[in-house]
């Protein structure tokens, strides 16, 4: 007979009444309230747990996130340093760990002697079989033969190596494509991945900060190839003093160098047209300055006039018509421990060097008459080692002037003063036959040869490069010498040796020179191209033109994947060296440095109307 429904819900009262009675405490039993405010308390577990966890065979799902664990199943027979890195260093999320588990080399010798003898019994049973040789089986036995030895010497160890990498999408697409895009970077290196696919709870396990390796899947490495996976390859070139060259494009660091604390603090800059190197020099310029260094500026084409006015620096024009004068002839300061016979005799070479860019070949013999004809002109004025008032003498130096009448009154130095004269009383008169009225007298000196005539634009960077170099043996300060356009320089023999005697010898006088081009083939290419390259602790390569990649290549030995980033790196993007150590930047100025020092035609006339617009049409005129 069936229950009826009202005393079928009086028995289930019952029940529970009696559940309710058996669980009543005792007397003598007591709620524990300090444990009952303690599990109503949320803990670091209740903050940091997902909201949900779902596990498919192929995937995982983790709140909102889909998740899913690849392992490397196979490695190549080589593999390169950093082989890891592209996977570091893509822009996605993503845990990865290594587990490494060491092995008992004692184990390993008795394995590797077992399969050592197994792969020479297979060959010799093939030769006797009379069939042809196994490339594959020879190198398995120098393989295990070459490992044996190493492991045997104690130089290599053996480890049981495994990475597991997790990655994370919004949707299920996104986790499929970014497993595709990894698989393709891996297999490019002939490393072959897998998911975990019914082992994705383990593997997501094995990827979180718990060292907990519960996944187990290893290969097994020597010391030699694991140490290539080591994941921090991208170079540091952080220090606390310096300044701020730009970002590092490997890890978004910042690249604060001081180019004074290496071996010397010579830079060289290459680049194409229009890629930002005047841009990256002026913004190292202006920073530079903040830190007390004096800088003096050989400037072509009258890029640093807006850097020059906005700190109050002296800009001096160099051309036939301007007021500003250098004179050849002008003698260093020296103190009481230098020689007059030397200064004088480097003077005398450096104005033979001037000589040849000015007249163009000249014989053996024509050389030595210069040679005579400049000691005889200072000679004239007194200036002589031996001379009591040599230092007072040097005061009032001769000019270019004195040395053509010299030459004409000299024997066999007719044909040298006609080929002088247009230098003194013809065309190109007055501009190195003067006294020399410039001083380096302040923080920013910047010469400019912009209005100088095509053909005397190599003559004016050393006549002013000469000057430079005897204020700088003349007083002790920290200097940049930046050298704008240097190819200029390097086409003429004299021209270049004059550069790079500077760049041997600045160093002790606590001078950095910097030496920017565009015209990488010409610099390169110069006898002294090469050597001022050398002694350059920094290098800055900007982007390159593919007609002109390969020589940049072949001089600062780059990889395929650096020529690559050159090739197509933006504006101001490029590989930054400072020793051994280089790294990808991005040169990063501010908007009030960028207003300052930018070379962008259509940006300056912006800044021009805006000036107009603040100080009226008359006194902007």
């Amino acid at each position: 007979m069936a229950n009826h429904p009202r005393r079928r819900k009086q028995n289930t009262l019952t029940k529970l009444m009696g559940i309710l009675k058996k669980n009543k405490p005792s007397s003598s039993q007591q709620y524990d309230p300090q444990k009952i405010y303690q599990e109503g308390l949320a803990t670091v577990k209740d903050l940091i747990a997902p909201a949900s966890f779902s596990i498919s065979p192929s995937f995982l799902r983790v709140g909102d996130r889909f998740v899913k664990t690849l392992f490397i199943v196979t490695f190549p027979r080589y593999l390169q340093t950093g082989w890891f890195s592209p996977i570091i260093n893509m822009d996605k999320m993503m845990d990865i760990s290594m587990f490494i588990h060491p092995a008992d080399t004692n184990v390993i010798l008795k394995s590797l002697r077992k399969t050592a003898t197994q792969v020479q019994s297979r060959m010799t049973l093939e030769a006797q079989a009379g069939k042809i040789r196994d490339p594959m089986l020879e190198t398995s036995l120098q393989d295990i033969e070459e490992l044996r030895d190493r492991l045997q010497q104690g130089v290599e160890r053996f480890f049981r190596f495994g990475i597991y990498l997790t990655i994370y999408g919004g949707t299920k697409k996104e986790l499929d494509d970014m497993e595709s895009s990894i698989e393709a970077l891996m297999e490019a290196r002939l490393v072959y991945l897998k998911p975990a696919v019914f082992r994705m709870e383990q593997g997501f396990a094995s990827t979180v900060p718990l060292a907990n390796d519960e996944l187990n899947v290893a290969n097994n490495l020597n010391t030699s190839p694991l140490s290539t996976s080591f994941p921090f390859v991208s170079s540091n070139l952080s220090s606390n003093d310096g300044i701020l060259y730009g970002i590092n494009r490997h890890n978004n660091s910042l690249i604060l160098f001081d180019r004074f604390k290496m071996e010397n603090a010579n830079l060289v800059v290459f680049a194409k047209s229009g890629a930002g190197k005047s841009y990256a020099c002026k913004l190292e310029i202006l920073r530079s300055m903040m830190l007390g260094a004096q800088v003096i500026v050989i400037d072509p084409e009258k890029e640093y006039r807006q850097l020059c006015d906005a700190v109050g620096g002296t800009f001096v024009k160099i051309s036939l018509s301007s007021p500003n004068n250098i004179n050849p002839f002008d003698l260093p300061k020296f103190g009481e421990e230098d020689d007059p016979e030397d200064i004088l005799r480097g003077n005398i070479a450096n104005i033979l060097g001037l000589m040849k860019i000015i007249l163009g070949n000249i014989t053996p013999e024509e050389d030595s008459i210069l040679d005579r004809a400049i000691r005889e002109t200072y000679a004239v004025k007194d200036i002589n080692p031996q001379s009591s008032n040599f230092e007072q003498a040097a005061q009032d130096p001769p000019t270019l002037s004195l040395l053509y009448d010299v030459l004409r009154n000299m024997s066999g130095g007719e044909d040298l003063a006609i080929r002088l004269e247009k230098y003194t009383q013809g065309t190109f008169a007055g501009f190195l036959n003067k006294q020399t009225n410039v001083k380096l007298n302040n923080q920013l000196i910047v010469f400019n040869i912009r209005d100088m005539e095509e053909i005397l634009r190599p003559v004016a960077m050393y006549l002013v490069l000469q000057y430079i170099w005897n204020q700088i043996r003349s007083e002790l300060k920290k200097r940049l010498l930046v050298v704008d356009e240097a190819w200029i320089m390097m086409v003429h023999e004299d021209a270049g040796n004059f550069m790079f005697q500077i760049a041997k010898r600045c160093r002790k006088y606590y001078t950095g020179l910097t030496t920017i081009t565009q015209d990488v083939t010409d610099f390169i290419n110069s006898r002294y191209g090469k050597p001022i390259i050398s002694n350059s602790s920094i290098q800055l390569l900007l982007k390159q033109s593919p007609s002109s990649i390969d020589i940049v290549s072949e001089t600062f030995y780059l990889t395929d994947q650096e020529k690559f980033l050159l090739l197509e790196s933006s504006v101001g993007e490029g590989i930054f060296f400072a020793g051994l150590k280089h790294a990808a930047i991005k040169i990063v100025a501010s908007y009030t440095e960028d207003q300052i020092i930018t070379s962008n035609p259509a940006q300056l006339i912006e800044i021009a109307k805006a000036k107009k617009d603040l100080t009226g049409p008359e006194k902007y005129k």
